[in-house]
């Protein structure tokens, strides 16, 4: 190794190419690139999301559509076959609730839960929720279990 063939190791020389606006001695001096007046030539300029150079931009081209209901209740739904599947694991033992729920991370604390009628329940459980679908409160009372509404 001697002088003429030091360069530095693999990945540590970050340099980004052009040097612009050092001077006109370097050929990208003066408008350093960015043409002449204007926004973009401006310091400080920040395009605004969705901008398209004055044009109507989409977001406000496209009609508006919908209705959102300020009272809707979203509400957090628990099928039979998973609490099956929780009795089989030995994870709820005689009663479910919104406890037992948050612990087997079904549902949130602050969350509003409903038991939803898909699979089939065998145990024996006094299930406690917000609400119920009918298939699933006929499932639970039909496996010999009580469906307490909060």
């Amino acid at each position: 190794m001697n002088l003429s063939n030091l360069k530095p190791a693999e990945g540590s020389n970050k340099t980004q190419g052009k040097r612009v606006g050092r001077g006109q001695g370097s050929g990208k001096g003066g408008t350093a690139t960015r043409g002449h007046k204007g926004a973009k030539s401006r310091s400080g300029y920040s395009r605004k999301i969705g901008f398209e150079g004055g044009q109507m931009p989409l977001q406000r081209r496209v009609p508006k559509f919908g209705f959102t209901n300020i009272n809707r209740k979203e509400y957090q739904g628990i099928n039979l076959d998973t609490l099956q599947q929780m009795v089989d694991d030995k994870k709820i033992k005689g009663s479910a609730d919104l406890d037992a729920f948050v612990t087997l991370r079904l549902a949130g604390k602050n969350d509003l839960v409903k038991i939803m009628g898909r699979g089939e329940l065998k145990a024996k459980l006094k299930v406690t929720a917000h609400k119920f679908t009918a298939s699933a409160k006929a499932a639970i009372e039909a496996a010999g279990g009580e469906a307490v509404t909060l």
